[in-house]
C-alpha cells in the first residue's frame, strides 16, 4: 500500500546556491514520483569533470539553486504510474544523463545506428524531461533545480524511467557507479563506437578518466598499439595500468609535433585517435595524427569555449573522418548491463578508476581532488 501512495521525503542534499561556490548540505525535501518517473535511493555516487563545468557556469544552462551529480549507484524505494512495467522497489539501477525509450515510433532508439533519444532529445533541462517542473524543494519550500535528469548528490532523488538501467545486483556499487557515466563513456567510444580492430593503433589524447577509460576499451578490443598523450608526466605510469603501450608528452617533443611523433610511431598515423579534453587546437592534432585511407577520429570532450574545428577538406577526400562521440555511442538500456557483466567476468577492469572516496559531508573535498588534478574518480558515499 505504501508504494501505491508514497509520500514526499526529507532527506540531505548537497546544494549550490550560486557558481563555482561550494556545496551545502541541507535538509530537502523530494517529491514521489510521477508517471513515468522512479524515486530511487543513491547508495553512491562519483564526481564527473561535467558537473565541474555547469558547477562554474553562470550563465544559462547555468541555474542555480541546483542539486549537481549524475553518475551513481542506487535502489528504486517508489515507482510512479506506468513505471511499474520496468522497475520495482528494490532493483539496483544506475541512472543515466542520456535516456533510451521504448516507442517503437522513435527512430533512433530504434535504430543501432544512434543512441540519440529523437522522442525524448537530450537537453541540460532545470526540471524532468516530460513536464519541466521539478521534484526538490528546500526546508523553506524553495525549489531546487536538477542536474542532466539525476540530481544524485543527494540521499534520495527521481529519475525518468528513460534514464535508469536496471543492473545486475552482484555489481559492487561503487563500481556500478562508474558504469552511469564515465567508464561507459570512454570504453563504449572504443568499443561501440569506433569499433577498434584487434592489432590496430590508438592514439588518446588527454588522459583524464574518460581518456584512460577509452584506453581500457582499446585494451579490450585487442589494440596493439595504445599511445596516450598527456602534459602531465605522472599520467604515463598510471596510463600502463590500463593499457597504455606508449606515452606523449607534447611539452618534450623539442621542435616535434605530436602528429609527427604519432606517424612516425605508427608508420604512416594512428588507425584510431580519440579526443578527451574538449578543444578544438587538440581535436585537430587528433586528426592530423590518423591515417590516411581510414583513419577515424573520435570527439569526445566538449569544445571548453565553443570554437569550430576546422580540418583541411583534401585530407577528408583522402579517406579520413571524423566522429561525434555522446556517451561513448553507448545504448544506455541495452549496453550498460553488457558491460556490467563484463566486469563480473573479468573482462573489463574498473576498480582502478577509483582513488578516492569520501562521504557526502565532505564532497567539497572530491571537488578539490578533482580540479587539484589528484583524483580520477572519488566515490562519494551516502551513509559515510
Amino acid at each position: 500500500m505504501e508504494n501505491q501512495c508514497p509520500k514526499p521525503i526529507r532527506c540531505k542534499a548537497a546544494v549550490c546556491r550560486a557558481a563555482g561556490e561550494p556545496l551545502v548540505i541541507e535538509e530537502i525535501v523530494v517529491d514521489p514520483p510521477k508517471a513515468y518517473e522512479v524515486r530511487i535511493r543513491i547508495i553512491c555516487t562519483s564526481l564527473c569533470h561535467s558537473d565541474v563545468t555547469f558547477w562554474r557556469m553562470k550563465d544559462f544552462p547555468g541555474i542555480f539553486p541546483r542539486i549537481f551529480g549524475h553518475e551513481a549507484f542506487g535502489i528504486v524505494e517508489s515507482v510512479g504510474e506506468h513505471a511499474e512495467e520496468g522497475f520495482a522497489v528494490g532493483d539496483a539501477v544506475v541512472p543515466t544523463f542520456l535516456g533510451q525509450c521504448s516507442d517503437s515510433e522513435c527512430v533512433d532508439c530504434r535504430s543501432p545506428r544512434s543512441n540519440m533519444c529523437s522522442r525524448f532529445r537530450f537537453a541540460v533541462r532545470p526540471g524532468m524531461p516530460r513536464d519541466g517542473a521539478v521534484r526538490f524543494s528546500d526546508a523553506q519550500g524553495r525549489p531546487l533545480h536538477h542536474f542532466l535528469g539525476v540530481s544524485s548528490f543527494a540521499e534520495y532523488t527521481v529519475v525518468d524511467v528513460n534514464h535508469l538501467v536496471k543492473v545486475n545486483p552482484a555489481m559492487p556499487p561503487a563500481l556500478a557507479c562508474l558504469l552511469s557515466c564515465g567508464a561507459s563513456t570512454g570504453v563504449g567510444a572504443a568499443w561501440k563506437l569506433a569499433k577498434v580492430e584487434p592489432g590496430s593503433s590508438v592514439a588518446v589524447f588527454g588522459l583524464g578518466a574518460v581518456g584512460l577509460a577509452v584506453v581500457e576499451g582499446a585494451r579490450i578490443c585487442g589494440a596493439s598499439k595504445i599511445i596516450g598523450v598527456d602534459i602531465n608526466p605522472d599520467k604515463h605510469e598510471l596510463g600502463k595500468k590500463f593499457g597504455l603501450t606508449h606515452f606523449i608528452n607534447p611539452k618534450e617533443l623539442g621542435e616535434k609535433t605530436v602528429s609527427q611523433v604519432i606517424i612516425e610511431m605508427t608508420d604512416g598515423g594512428a588507425d584510431y585517435c580519440f579526443e578527451c579534453i574538449g578543444l578544438a587546437a587538440l581535436m585537430n592534432d587528433a586528426f592530423q595524427s590518423s591515417r590516411e585511407g581510414w583513419g577515424k577520429t573520435i570527439i569526445l570532450g566538449v569544445e571548453m569555449h565553443g570554437a569550430p574545428l576546422s580540418v583541411p577538406a583534401l585530407q577528408i577526400l583522402h579517406g579520413k573522418s571524423v566522429i561525434g562521440s555522446l556517451f561513448g555511442g553507448v545504448k544506455p538500456k541495452q549496453d550498460i548491463p553488457i558491460l556490467a557483466d563484463k566486469y563480473l567476468n573479468k573482462e573489463l577492469e574498473l576498480d582502478k578508476f577509483i582513488t578516492h572516496e569520501v562521504g557526502l559531508k565532505d564532497i567539497n573535498e572530491a571537488f578539490d581532488l578533482l580540479l587539484q588534478g589528484k583524483s580520477l574518480r572519488c566515490t562519494i558515499w551516502m551513509d559515510k
